[in-house]
């Protein structure tokens, strides 16, 4: 299962929004999403056709490229998604990333155009976290390189995580170092990317990105920073080819890639509740056959009762009478 690359609870807000203009309602709405990716969501009495919509991003590590702490081409990627439709606040609201101005007395009354246009507002984390992939992605489609591109990439996806890119003009290296907190998770991730690489070699996945996993770090992250080559849970390498990057294929990759180790941690978990299921399904069928056992055991020692064995002095005793 992979996730989706729009926020649903945004979504729902946007659209619920847009739908009771002609109602004047204050929202002031903060959450969180998987990875510490903060949203905020703000309309006023005074100005209800006006939407604030702030995102705060983790903290980049110092190997990670970022400009105000934005990821390297985010702005451009935000012009070229939502055109002149938007507006984007400098400085943004404080403790955030990013800011954006929706003003919906400007949009399209078209229904399906507004509905798509607030889809790709609900993705903004997908435009904004995956604007340095699509810049190394469209290069590898038209078999260049992207002149302001170190040989190594360090790409932020986690708080004070990066995965790393060794761009080429025929093919991109992408290297996820795989870390995780619990001592049962990171077992279950490593068995899981085991089977995860074997399960490429399958006929049927024959056009997909060549996989491989490992416990040391590749030879293609030779000259990264040592403390971000520590991953307990070992390293896996995808290989991408201009294929892969052609046409419509070019976001679904750029998703799948920047959300790779939620993909796997969100499979770890529900492999842990699957264990716990079956171990409580187990525990529940033993304590009901004990349950089940006791009757019995007590009908068993009524019936020992019920046959005892009489005495030779019990026997002469009956006799005489």
């Amino acid at each position: 299962m992979m996730l989706q690359s729009h926020s649903r609870f945004l979504l729902q807000t946007l659209l619920t929004r847009a739908q009771n203009l002609d109602k004047a309602v204050e929202l002031d709405y903060q959450w969180i999403e998987f990875d510490d990716v903060r949203y905020h969501v703000q309309v006023t009495m005074k100005n209800p056709n006006l939407l604030l919509l702030s995102v705060s991003l983790p903290n980049p590590p110092p190997e990670a490229m970022s400009f105000d702490g934005l990821p390297l081409g985010a702005i451009e990627a935000i012009k070229t998604t939502y055109g002149t439709g938007f507006q984007i606040l400098d400085p943004p609201r404080d403790g955030f990333s990013l800011t954006l101005k929706l003003n919906f007395s400007k949009v399209r009354p078209d229904e399906a155009f507004r509905n798509s246009l607030l889809t790709k507002l609900a993705s903004i984390r997908e435009v904004v976290m995956g604007a340095p992939l699509k810049i190394i992605f469209k290069h590898l489609a038209s078999r260049t390189l992207a002149p302001e591109l170190d040989r190594l990439v360090a790409i932020m996806h986690r708080p004070n995580e990066t995965f790393f890119l060794v761009p080429q003009a025929d093919k991109v290296t992408v290297a996820f170092p795989m870390r995780f907190k619990d001592s049962v998770d990171t077992i279950l991730a490593t068995s899981f990317l085991k089977e995860f690489v074997e399960a490429r070699r399958a006929a049927a996945l024959n056009s997909a990105p060549s996989c491989s996993w490992s416990p040391t770090a590749p030879q293609e992250l030779e000259g990264a920073p040592k403390e971000t080559l520590s991953a307990n849970a070992g390293f896996v390498t995808f290989v991408i080819f201009p294929r892969h990057v052609e046409g419509q294929k070019l976001d679904r990759t750029v998703w799948n890639l920047s959300t790779f180790h939620a993909y796997v941690s969100y499979h770890v978990k529900c492999t842990e509740g699957f264990m716990h299921t079956r171990m409580r399904r187990r525990v529940e069928s033993m304590i009901q056959a004990l349950d089940q056992a006791k009757p019995l055991e007590k009908t068993r020692s009524m019936n020992n009762k019920s046959f005892k064995r009489l005495g030779l002095n019990d026997v002469n005793h009956t006799n005489s009478k």
